[in-house]
């Protein structure tokens, strides 16, 4: 990616961040309040979820501005990972509001309070109409990483824990049953389980410099042994330094010739395109290890 379209794509993303963060707050602040004059638990949740939202919202847009400061001689990729710790942040904050909810929820069926069901659908309504702006915001930069895909789950699921409130707020209106309550902030906790499991997965998986997906090693060695003079294949290693960002490197045993007949730098160029062209995910940073057969003599050890 060039330098030019990464800033842009920073600039945008840091801008969606930035007005999705605004909006968030703004209905926090609104739920807040008409938790406690209505007495609802599935508002009360929701403003929990907006709460982590509006956290993670923010660690989001700083993590987006600090993935644009250049690398240093102490951190040489720069600040390319920490979109992967804030999305890791993120996706515990949910998964800790989301146990929290049903377990309340749980606890109300049996003994349900007093709800005030007409502030209790506006409220509803207001949250549904802001995280829709906030998803429309959102949804355009959702690829562009993990962590934008973390804000833009987040939003989502406050969007459908607004669905849940103004149900519930229709159910109470008109029939009483204030258990509704109760049943729509253990939805809104089912909704957000999955997905902040899927999230700290794959952070946790690039964390630990699991290969990345797509990526096979055995294949990957297949094709490097089918080049031209080399011999073997050894410490083949992968992984992920953010999203959209491989790594590779290995050692390569060449024949003796290459190192005497000129033959390295060209072979070296057909590893690097190797890597780069032949399979689903393009590493465009790898680092290779010329040596001789007898060069394994001299190394402490090997992995796979």
């Amino acid at each position: 990616m060039g330098g030019d379209h990464a800033h842009g794509v920073a600039g945008s993303n840091r801008a969606r961040l930035g007005i999705a963060l605004g909006i968030t707050a703004t209905v926090l602040a609104a739920e807040v309040v008409g938790a406690l004059i209505t007495g609802s638990l599935a508002l009360l949740v929701d403003a929990g979820h907006m709460l982590t939202d509006a956290g993670g919202l923010l660690m989001a847009l700083l993590a987006a501005t600090a993935m644009t400061r250049p690398p240093t001689a102490r951190r040489t990729w720069g600040w390319a990972r920490i979109e992967i710790l804030a999305a890791g942040a993120q996706a515990a904050i949910l998964l800790a509001v989301g146990i929290y909810a049903f377990v309340e929820g749980l606890q109300r069926l049996f003994a349900p309070p007093e709800i005030a069901a007409g502030g209790l659908l506006l409220l509803g309504v207001l949250g549904l109409a802001a995280n829709v702006a906030s998803v429309l915001v959102l949804s355009g930069g959702r690829g562009h990483n993990l962590n934008m895909r973390a804000a833009f789950l987040e939003v989502v699921n406050d969007a459908l824990g607004s669905v849940a409130v103004i149900v519930s707020a229709l159910i109470i209106q008109f029939t009483g049953w204030t258990q509704a309550d109760a049943l729509a902030g253990m939805l809104i906790s089912v909704l957000i389980l999955p997905r902040a499991v899927a999230i700290l997965r794959q952070a946790g998986s690039v964390l630990l410099e699991t290969v990345p997906k797509g990526l096979h090693l055995d294949d990957v060695r297949t094709h490097l042994l089918d080049l031209p003079h080399v011999t073997d294949v050894h410490d083949l290693h992968a992984s992920l330094i953010g999203t959209g960002l491989p790594v590779l490197t290995a050692h390569v045993v060449v024949e003796d010739q290459c190192f005497h007949g000129g033959h390295a730098d060209e072979l070296l160029d057909q590893l690097q395109d190797c890597v780069r062209q032949h399979f689903p995910v393009s590493v465009e940073h790898s680092t290779f290890q010329l040596e001789t057969a007898s060069h394994a003599t001299h190394e402490n050890d090997t992995h796979a």
